[in-house]
């Protein structure tokens, strides 16, 4: 009898830290991801008025905090006075770091232009230990951290499938491609891993459509609730 192969473990990635259960982008989310063993926490990166890198998903800090306003016209002292809740605050970028040094693998997402340069370079002065990927939607970013970093990884998000996503992807010099949940289909896969790319998908929450998502091959899967993969 022939047996079959054992399957690839999926990696499992934490959504803004492991947001379904703790406030998103704050240091107890990502600590909640590494206490659920998550190999990766995807986090959000946007900077202040003064130049500071913090995390934060949206432009404005209404939804997340108990402030009002763009997170880029306030200074990082501004920030420090802000409730994410749960005891939380905006942590910076480079207390993420600090806190998941050696613990957890980092998907670093850059919202905004212009990041790539500060973002590269916090990383770098952290002596992080562990693997970092940076992701954007915005590709140009990634190009930008191919040019400082030959070796990083870097992972191209899309929101809408261009006709041929695997020729973008090598034409960034990717190695990973960020695909929607209602986007994901085994031929995609199948293509995309020809090019030797592996495959994320976001943000898949529901248990059908995790075990859905995980007969196709993909490589990683990003959600709220980690702990169901």
């Amino acid at each position: 009898m022939i047996k079959e192969s054992p399957r690839r473990e999926v990696l499992r990635i934490g959504h803004r830290g492991a947001c379904g259960y703790r406030p998103e982008n704050t240091l107890a989310s990502i600590e909640h991801a590494i206490n659920l063993r998550c190999h990766f926490t995807e986090v959000d990166v946007r900077r202040t008025a003064d130049g500071a890198l913090v995390l934060l998903h949206d432009e404005q800090i209404n939804r997340t905090t108990n402030g009002r306003g763009a997170i880029a016209d306030l200074t990082i002292e501004d920030t420090q006075q802000l409730a994410a809740g749960s005891g939380q605050g905006i942590p910076t970028l480079e207390e993420a770091l600090a806190m998941a040094s050696g613990r957890i693998g980092l998907i670093l997402e850059l919202k905004v232009p212009g990041l790539t340069y500060d973002a590269c370079a916090t990383v770098r002065g952290s002596g992080f230990v562990g693997p970092v990927i940076y992701a954007s939607f915005l590709h140009e970013e990634l190009q930008h951290v191919r040019r400082i970093d030959p070796k990083a990884q870097t992972l191209a998000l899309f929101k809408r499938l261009p006709d041929d996503p695997d020729t973008t992807a090598l034409n960034l010099q990717a190695t990973h491609v960020g695909i929607r949940i209602d986007a994901i289909t085994k031929p995609l896969v199948h293509r995309l891993h020809d090019a030797r790319l592996l495959v994320f998908v976001y943000t898949v929450d529901n248990p059908a459509a995790i075990k859905r998502v995980k007969m196709l091959g993909v490589d990683g899967i990003i959600s709220d609730f980690p702990d169901r993969l």
